[in-house]
């Protein structure tokens, strides 16, 4: 049976550090972090990535012989996450260092490197990847759904001073689809329904524009949760009203500007009104939701 992982303070693996008996240390960390800083002589395995317990099988094939990981802070829980999974696997001499990077670069410890992993946002007009950015409708009525896509014709984000400030984005309500439908004659029927003035009428209206009002940071968010209030005006048809929602932000290893969002829209405020019961008494079968929710996901080129 594997030992519990012990854990190791900054003083003691000071005095470790180039010593017969030092552990081999491992930074679980993403390699990117690895490369701009590291403790002496460690070794990259992202604890993140599946092959961890792959990779250790190489660079610690003895199990019996001391072992050290350590992560980026106390607060941060890859280094735990590395130590069980080592001792799981059945390494025997499991050390954890949890205080991690930040606490070794504050105790003024030299850095093996001092690069410093970035991804800047730089000021201006950024268009949308059309191939890499994505809106995806859902439509209910009372038992069940459809759900497709509505395809972006173009779309830009405007950043200054690192953060959003701005965007605008163009819908070609001509390019509907539904994926549930796929294949079915019936997606002919659904499709020419939902072009029709019954819905979108897209021979009038063709295209449908949201611009970014607003884009306000949510205090606290955490990275993968909503951590921008989005505020703008959205165009559909001969209506033009607020609409609201929250999106999770970032950027990624490219250096792309890239968000997420789930909210729902009340088709009705855009006069979209088939089969609302707002609108119609003793709808029966013909009643449709008046929310259609709406899941999207932009990326820049």
């Amino acid at each position: 049976m594997a030992s519990t992982p012990v854990l190791v303070g900054i003083d003691d693996l000071q005095q470790q550090l180039g010593s017969a008996g030092c552990p081999l240390l491992v930074d679980v960390r993403l390699e990117d972090d690895h490369a701009a800083g590291h403790l002496p002589g460690a070794a990259s395995n992202c604890v993140y990535e599946v092959a961890f317990l792959e990779r250790m099988e190489q660079l610690a094939p003895d199990r019996d012989a001391p072992l050290c990981v350590y992560g980026t802070c106390a607060d941060s829980m890859e280094s735990r996450t590395a130590a069980e999974k080592l001792r799981k696997a059945g390494w025997r001499n499991v050390r954890e260092f949890r205080d991690g990077w930040e606490a070794w670069t504050a105790s003024g410890q030299a850095p093996a490197s001092s690069a410093e992993p970035n991804n800047p946002v730089r000021d201006g007009t950024h268009a949308i990847n059309l191939q890499e950015s994505t809106v995806n409708w859902t439509g209910r009525n009372l038992l069940n759904k459809h759900e497709g896509t509505i395809a972006l014709k173009s779309g830009t984000l405007e950043t200054a001073g690192g953060t959003l400030t701005g965007g605008r984005f163009v819908l070609d309500m001509h390019d509907i689809a539904c994926a549930d439908l796929k294949g079915d004659s019936l997606h002919g029927v659904l499709i020419a329904h939902l072009l029709s003035d019954d819905f979108f009428d897209a021979a009038n209206y063709p295209e449908a524009v949201f611009e970014i009002s607003s884009a306000e940071p949510i205090a606290g968010a955490g990275p993968g949760s909503p951590n921008l209030k989005i505020t703008g005006l959205l165009t559909l048809k001969d209506a033009t009203h607020l609409v609201e929602f929250t999106a999770s932000s970032g950027v990624t290893d490219e250096g792309k500007l890239a968000a997420q969002a789930s909210f729902a829209i009340d088709r009705t405020r855009w006069g979209v009104i088939y089969g609302s019961g707002k609108f119609f008494r003793r709808l029966g079968g013909h009643l449709v939701n008046d929310l259609i929710d709406l899941q999207l996901r932009i990326v820049t080129e």
